[in-house]
């Protein structure tokens, strides 16, 4: 149903209609931290998300699906014929919580890393598919937010999340690994 959903925000999005929800299961209403990824031909084409449960989550899929279709400033937003062919992965965010280096586990945590005004975000299966390793996953995450890459070392705050990882798409269906 979420990945439908997702999909539905998309097509709203670009054929410039509303889309209507059917009344959600209580879970779905539940606020929830999310990001939604879409990939085209296998190559990434846009993410976007909120990291702090601020939305239901059927809702928050519904914004971060559109916003990664057409507000991720990587990308041209997203047409027509090329929206009925994306696939989506969609992750669902724990809550935030703060963490010290040495408990950084690969392939469970994603980060935030903040300090001062910036702030960089990696999802926990970032680091799994670039095989990088604790130290380079702390030091990715610094650069994201535009700080120097040891940042982590001199006083950046850490926080780390788990994902329910899950998608439409054989190449990113990877629930196992990241559920906790």
């Amino acid at each position: 149903m979420l990945l439908q959903i997702a999909h539905e925000a998309i097509l709203a999005l670009v054929e410039g209609r509303n889309i209507s929800f059917p009344i959600p299961s209580p879970h779905l209403a539940e606020p929830r931290g999310v990001f939604t990824t879409l990939y085209s031909d296998g190559k990434l084409r846009g993410c976007v998300g909120f990291p702090v449960a601020t939305l239901s989550l059927f809702k928050a899929i519904a914004e971060t699906a559109r916003a990664a279709a057409s507000e991720d400033p990587r990308f041209a937003p997203v047409k027509l014929a090329e929206a009925r062919t994306l696939r989506i992965s969609i992750s669902i965010l724990s809550p935030l919580r703060t963490i010290t280096p040495p408990e950084v586990e690969i392939g469970r945590h994603g980060l935030v890393i903040s300090q001062g005004a910036r702030r960089g975000l990696l999802l926990p299966q970032v680091p799994v598919k670039q095989g990088w390793d604790r130290s380079t996953f702390l030091e990715q995450t610094c650069l994201k937010a535009g700080l120097p890459p040891d940042a982590w070392r001199t006083g950046a705050h850490i926080e780390a999340f788990t994902a329910e990882v899950f998608g439409d798409s054989d190449f990113e269906n990877t629930r196992a690994p990241f559920s906790k």
